[in-house]
């Protein structure tokens, strides 16, 4: 049951302070609105670095569903726990999306623009081009799966902890320079749940979901990512 609840807590966390520095911000009267792209890429990286330090010993720390697919096919994680760990992560992404929208309700009050406020919420492209899009997030994914397994290869740095603050430098590297077309979901549960409270939420306002992209690009790129990341680890003769 603990890895489950790890799960769980670990990602709405991930979501408390990932989409929490996206209202900070980008919604009107935000002390640090308008502070831009470069303290929200930093934050993801926190965003994830944190809970992985906390929940890594208990549950590996995946919070994302396209990385414990991608763990099971490459051998690293039982194939049944597979179904509650998305669970977990889904429900916890969601919970920290509910937790982001009473802290900043009032700034959501003050915001009019409707894209925005889904965009504290969920990811979206630059350009629309679905087919391109699930290509970037599957680069995206590709680039954070093959990393974290290869990570393993690196003497020591599970035991000293080592390897989250890599996690983060993944991240962040992952957001700078391919975040701009998509906004770098990476995750379907960092998505998806989200998107399920934006649907849900008495958000003032708030628009459309956009569910013909949150239901295809950010849910299928990064499984399709992370499973050639898995398959190309594996064939490689280490």
């Amino acid at each position: 049951m603990l890895p489950y609840i790890a799960e769980f807590i670990g990602t709405a966390m991930l979501i408390i302070l990932g989409d929490g520095v996206c209202a900070n911000v980008s919604l009107n009267k935000s002390g640090m609105k308008g502070a831009g792209s470069i303290q929200i890429t930093i934050a993801w990286g926190l965003a994830v670095l944190l809970p992985a330090c906390i929940f890594g010993a208990a549950s590996g720390a995946s919070f994302n569903p396209a990385m414990t697919i991608a763990q099971a096919a490459a051998g690293n994680f039982d194939w049944n726990m597979v179904p509650g760990y998305i669970v977990a992560q889904i429900l916890g992404a969601f919970l920290g999306a509910c937790i982001v929208y009473i802290a900043f309700k009032d700034q959501f009050d003050a915001t009019e623009d409707q894209g925005t406020k889904l965009g504290v919420f969920a990811t979206g492209p630059a350009i629309r081009n679905i087919p391109r899009n699930i290509f970037c997030e599957a680069l995206g994914t590709f680039v954070l799966v093959f990393t974290v397994l290869g990570l393993g290869n690196v003497t020591g740095a599970a035991d000293t902890g080592v390897s989250n603050l890599f996690v983060f430098g993944i991240i962040v590297s992952v957001g700078m320079s391919l975040g701009g077309t998509t906004g770098y979901a990476i995750n379907p549960a960092r998505d998806l749940g989200p998107r399920i409270a934006h649907a849900i939420l008495p958000i003032k306002g708030k628009g459309d979901s956009n569910w013909s992209y949150g239901l295809v690009v950010p849910i299928i790129g990064p499984i399709i990512g992370g499973l050639v990341a898995a398959l190309l680890y594996n064939a490689i003769p280490w």
